[in-house]
């Protein structure tokens, strides 16, 4: 029997990272994260049925929209983040060489 050689493993660095593609990624990703929020929303709203009537209204129009703007606004502070994540990374890549990997 022929004993297989060990697998061949590679460095490799990341270099750079385009900002704006980056930006897409976390946008989306923190959107879809944002959307795990929804059902505590929901269930504010719901348990603001028993506050005062003068308070219930607002704190059930708040609720429910927050249920569903909040997906929005993580995407969008998950693309402003990104893009500034990737330009400081590249930034800094320049300087000290960037994240080294190994691949097979």
């Amino acid at each position: 029997m022929i004993p297989t050689p060990p697998p061949l493993t590679t460095k490799r660095r990341i270099k750079r990272f385009t900002p704006i593609q980056l930006g897409k990624m976390l946008a989306v990703s923190y959107g879809a994260l944002g959307l795990l929020f929804i059902p505590a929303f929901l269930l504010m709203s719901a348990f603001a049925t028993r506050l005062p009537s003068q308070q219930r209204v607002g704190m059930m129009a708040l609720s429910t929209g927050f249920a569903f703007i909040f997906p929005f606004i993580y995407a969008a502070f998950g693309f402003v983040f990104g893009v500034i994540g990737a330009w400081v990374y590249n930034l800094i890549a320049k300087w000290i060489g960037g994240i080294e990997v190994e691949v097979e």
